[in-house]
């Protein structure tokens, strides 16, 4: 069993930056692919970036290419969303997922995995 926790969400103008952060508990957080899904009000989860367990391979959808970054601290059991030029539609409750066992490339499938954090509110303002 693996709890996550979302830090760092806040309000922010368009152009800033913040950093998000996931604290897990357990001894294995090394081997668990992580990611990091949003959803805005009346919209679906979407994906925003994942990164893998033992080679820290990234991936991320588009609309965040070369804005949003992630990165793990695997003797922190943390894993980091740094966001840079946020625009105000990346507003939205942004939520950490993690899992042992992801196949290739099903990364970007919230069904994919089976641990959640509660979400943390991004509020982007222009």
């Amino acid at each position: 069993q693996v709890q996550l926790v979302e830090f760092g969400g806040g309000l922010v103008q368009a152009g800033g930056s913040l950093r998000l952060s996931c604290a897990a508990s357990g001894r294995t957080f090394s081997s668990y692919a992580m990611g990091w899904f949003r959803q805005a009000p009346g919209k679906e989860r979407e994906f925003v970036a994942a990164i893998t367990g033992s080679s820290g391979v990234t991936y991320y959808t588009d609309f965040v290419k070369g804005r949003f970054t992630i990165s793990r601290d695997n003797a922190k059991n943390t894993v980091y969303l740094q966001m840079n030029s946020l625009k105000p539609e990346d507003t939205a409750v942004y939520y950490c997922a993690g899992d042992r066992f992801i196949p290739t490339a099903q990364h970007m499938r919230a069904a994919a995995y089976d641990y959640w954090g509660q979400g943390t509110q991004v509020t982007v303002s222009s």
